[in-house]
């Protein structure tokens, strides 16, 4: 049941787990094009704002029918100079016949960089569980760490060098939302580096152009950037996947479907509802 686990990681943390999600260092070439400078040191966040709550149905696909297996629900909140940035997947109880999920992540980032100051992660998968707290200090490129089954059963203490401008898997979605997408040629790289599981991960995202009037499960349709995020070949996903995400042609800059496949069957992410949104939702079509 490894790949299982593995699997929810991945489908319940949608754009960011995506990326790094796997056991082995191959990845997937990315497309030709330029890559983007990464100025991940600091942006002027125009994309979203306190208050924001998204909701993603997840499903997932085996032998052609798309079964609905759980929720996740990112929200913005704020404490001082700060948002708190959350993450909460969980399965539905019809599913939970097959495989329980409960996960929580939590990050704090500064207003002004959207730099992580503190990342946690407690995971609940079926029989896996993992409490994973990172401390982040971005002014000398360090970061603290701490893990094991439970926030009361650490195992481990660990101190790590950082490169400088370190984002982890929520504030990355967050700062690439304020990225420019107009300024952008087909096939351009975005330079994605996150921290997590004790590890960097230097990877790339492909803008592949914009995609008009598309049809979400559900019925929605928007107008949309699209974009191909790398992936790793390994438990999760096969060499060669590839992975598509698609982002609301507006200010907000809303993920609205993600599509991947993975080693069995594929995964696919709808957003379900919104509210809180810094701008109108002028990409979903009426």
């Amino acid at each position: 049941m490894m790949w299982t686990n593995r699997f929810y990681g991945v489908a319940f943390l949608l754009l960011p787990t995506l990326f790094w999600m796997g056991n082995s260092t191959e990845s997937t070439p990315p497309a030709e094009g330029q890559s983007i400078p990464n100025s991940s040191c600091q942006i002027d966040n125009n994309a979203f704002q306190v208050g924001e709550e998204i909701t993603y149905k997840v499903y997932y696909n085996l032998n052609f029918i798309w079964i609905p297996a759980g929720e996740v629900v990112f929200k913005v909140d704020e404490t001082g100079s700060q948002y708190h940035l959350s993450a909460t997947g969980s399965t539905y109880s019809s599913y939970e016949w097959f495989f329980k999920v409960r996960d929580r992540y939590d990050t704090y980032v500064d207003k002004k960089t959207l730099l992580p100051s503190l990342s946690i992660r407690d995971v609940n998968e079926g029989k896996y569980t993992l409490y994973d707290k990172v401390t982040f200090n971005q002014s000398k490129g360090s970061a603290y760490g701490v893990r094991g089954r439970s926030k009361e059963n650490i195992k481990e203490r660990n101190n790590f060098e950082v490169d400088p401008c370190m984002h982890d898997i929520l504030s990355i979605v967050y700062f690439s939302r304020n990225i420019d997408f107009d300024q952008m040629q087909v096939n351009d790289n975005i330079p994605i580096e996150i921290f997590m599981d004790k590890e960097e991960w230097p990877l790339k995202v492909t803008y592949m152009g914009t995609e008009s009037n598309k049809k979400v499960k559900g019925g929605d349709r928007y107008n949309t950037y699209l974009f191909s995020p790398e992936t790793i070949a390994g438990s999760v996903f096969n060499d060669g996947d590839r992975m598509k995400v698609w982002v609301s042609q507006d200010a907000n800059r809303l993920p609205v479907l993600i599509e991947s496949p993975v080693s069995v069957g594929s995964v696919m992410v709808v957003l379900k509802d919104y509210k809180g949104l810094r701008h109108e939702l002028a990409g979903k079509l009426k």
